[in-house]
This record gives C-alpha cells, sequence and structure tokens, in this order.
C-alpha cells in the first residue's frame, strides 16, 4: 500500500476518533444525574485539582499567556491567507487543508473544554445539592427581602470603620477567600475548595474596559480577577469565580456559592461584598417593578455606603464605550448555548436563589 493512502486512512481515523468523542460529550450532557454523580463530583473534581495544583503556584497567569500566543497566532496566519490572496498565490490546495486544520482544532478545543469543564453546564448542581428551587417571587417578597438587606448592609459597613478604612491587598484578598471557602466546607462539604490558583488577569484594563469583572479557564483551571475593581467588590468576585472551580459553570449558582461563602466567612469585608452585590443586583430588578420603592432603598443607605455606591458607578460607566454591549450579546449568546436560557440575565437570578435559600432555612429553624 502506497504512503499516500496510508496517510489517508490515518486521518480518517483521527476524523472518526474526534467525531466520535464529540457525540458522547453530547450524549452524556443529555443525562444531568450521571452528569451531577459521576462527573461533576468525581471526574471533574480530579480534573480541576490536579490543574490546580500543577500551575497554582506560578504567580502569574498562564491562562492569559496562552490565549495571546494562540491570538498571535491566529492574526499572523490570516495575515499570510491575506498576502497569498494578494499575490493570487493561494491555491485550492492550500484552502482545503486550511479548512481541515480548523475544523480539526475546533472539534479538539470543543472536546478538551466539555471534558475539563463544560460538562458541568449540565449538573443538577444549586437546585439538588441545597434542595432550592429557584421560583418566582412577587414584588412584594422582592420589597421585603431589599428591607433586611438593606439594614444587614448599613449594619456591616458600619463595622469596617469610617471611609478611611483601609483595604488589605489583593494576595491578602486571595486567602482569605481560600479561608471562607475552609469554614463553608465545615457546613456544606461539597465546597471543599482545595489547592488555590487565583491570578491577577493581565488582561485587566481590557476586561475593564469590556465591563468584565473576572473569568475561568477551564484550560488551565485558573480564576482570574480584574483587580482594578473597587476593593469592597473584589471578594465578592473573587468567591464567585472559585465557585466556577468547583464546577458550578452556570452564571447565576456561581454568584449564589459565591454569594454563600463571603456571607458565611465571618470576615466583615467579605460579608459587606456580598450584601452589596446583592443589593445592587435585587434594587436594579425593582427599579423595572417599582421605581419609588428602588429609590427609597436608596435613600435607606447609610452614608458609608452610598460612596461606595457612588465609587461602583463611577467604575462601571469607565467601561461604557461601543464594543462592550456586541461582547455582551456574543456573551448572552453563549451562555443560552451553554443551557442558561435567561442569558446574561441570569447574573440576577442571584436574588431567586439567596430568597430561596433564606426561606429555606427558616423553616429549618421552626421545625
Amino acid at each position: 500500500m502506497c504512503i499516500t493512502k496510508q496517510n489517508g486512512k490515518v486521518r480518517n481515523i483521527k476524523w472518526a476518533i474526534l467525531l466520535i468523542l464529540v457525540v458522547c460529550v453530547k450524549l452524556v450532557s443529555l443525562f444531568p444525574y450521571y452528569v451531577e454523580n459521576y462527573y461533576s463530583t468525581y471526574l471533574y473534581v480530579f480534573f480541576s485539582c490536579f490543574q490546580r495544583i500543577l500551575l497554582g503556584a506560578i504567580p502569574f497567569s498562564l491562562g492569559d499567556i496562552c490565549y495571546t500566543v494562540f491570538a498571535i497566532y491566529l492574526v499572523n496566519y490570516m495575515v499570510r491567507i491575506c498576502m497569498l490572496l494578494y499575490k493570487r498565490k493561494f491555491t485550492f490546495v492550500q484552502f482545503k487543508k486550511g479548512v481541515l486544520i480548523a475544523g480539526k482544532t475546533v472539534l479538539l478545543l470543543y472536546i478538551i473544554f466539555y471534558l475539563f469543564w463544560g460538562l458541568n453546564y449540565t449538573r443538577l448542581g444549586v437546585s439538588a445539592q441545597f434542595g432550592l428551587k429557584n421560583n418566582k417571587y412577587t414584588d412584594a417578597a422582592l420589597k421585603d427581602f431589599l428591607c433586611s438587606v438593606v439594614d444587614e448592609l448599613n449594619e456591616t459597613r458600619k463595622q469596617l470603620g469610617d471611609s478611611n478604612f483601609v483595604y488589605p491587598s489583593d494576595d491578602s484578598i486571595f486567602q482569605m477567600a481560600k479561608t471562607a471557602y475552609s469554614l463553608s466546607m465545615k457546613n456544606t462539604p461539597f465546597l471543599n475548595h482545595h489547592y488555590q490558583s487565583l491570578k491577577s488577569s493581565l488582561y485587566t484594563p481590557i476586561i475593564s474596559y469590556l465591563g468584565y469583572s473576572g473569568y475561568y479557564n477551564p484550560f488551565t483551571g485558573e480564576a482570574q480577577v480584574n483587580t482594578d475593581l473597587p476593593k469592597f467588590y473584589m471578594p465578592y468576585v473573587t468567591c464567585h469565580e472559585m465557585a466556577h472551580q468547583l464546577g458550578y459553570a452556570s452564571e447565576s449558582e456561581a454568584s449564589f456559592i459565591g454569594y454563600l461563602v463571603a456571607k458565611q466567612s465571618k470576615n466583615p469585608l467579605f460579608i459587606y461584598s456580598a450584601l452589596f452585590e446583592l443589593y445592587i443586583t435585587a434594587n436594579s430588578e425593582l427599579i423595572g417593578r417599582d421605581f419609588l420603592s428602588a429609590l427609597l432603598n436608596s435613600k435607606s443607605l447609610n452614608s458609608l455606603v452610598r460612596k461606595d455606591l457612588r465609587t461602583y458607578k463611577s467604575y462601571i460607566l469607565r467601561s461604557d464605550n461601543n464594543l462592550e454591549p456586541m461582547v455582551k450579546i456574543a456573551y448572552d449568546h453563549y451562555l443560552k448555548a451553554n443551557n442558561q436560557q435567561s442569558g446574561i440575565n441570569s447574573y440576577n437570578e442571584l436574588v431567586g436563589w439567596v430568597i430561596a435559600y433564606r426561606q429555606n432555612q427558616q423553616i429549618m429553624v421552626n421545625l
């Protein structure tokens, strides 16, 4: 048999293996119970712990560097194609070869992404672990909920002292977040977060411009935090990104876990950060339902919280540009394609989870 036919058979086998793996991944995702009990709580735990052990000690984000190298390679490749087209030297054979390489790369990345993390999008998650249902709630329930949040927020901010409060360093916040997860693990064993791999994003100016507070890299297991954020907001964001490391792919569930861990941390800064996120999310929703009540809530905040709110809004306004909405639209489609029907609005579902959790806790107390 000639070498050409042998190479052709090898290529066909490679394609067949890739396609079979893609189909297998897709089939597994159709069974949330098995994803939860065999992948998310066993296989994924092994993968993610190995990633954090391997890369956690590196002081910079290796994932960001990999993204940069890939982007440079892609741009260089496109420039070369454009030059060949300009010189009319781009042949059909080169085009076919390029399409085949691109196809294999996409399939391989798809398989790695879903095996190393993406299957978590279809897990049972918070609803099964905590026995909660994120049901719709009435305007009255939202108002009552916000009244308690405002009181807690005001009281916790007072514990931090006056406006001259000195915030800890980024590394200290990362270490405090690890401690917070250790405390939560005592009551909820499935929040056992071992081997820290928290990094400051190398793309901080870019993600600040685009309005993102952090992101998780499924290929390296690193959680990147935007360290340009207001310091009082960083603890919650850090806990949110660590929740992604635990396999909570859903943004609403990662938000709930991040809130819960920060709230139970016994650290006033972390508690305040969690309540601050809960307030801005819930009150933003109330604005669309009852603007006057939402306005009265903002008036009920003490001067220190209002100052922090102005700082936060100022930061958000800095990312107000023409590119951000387009990026958010693309991310919205990505979330919807991965089992999050609310898309980018799924972040707001934090309120529903917390209301359900508090109601459940109250029932337990009354028993």
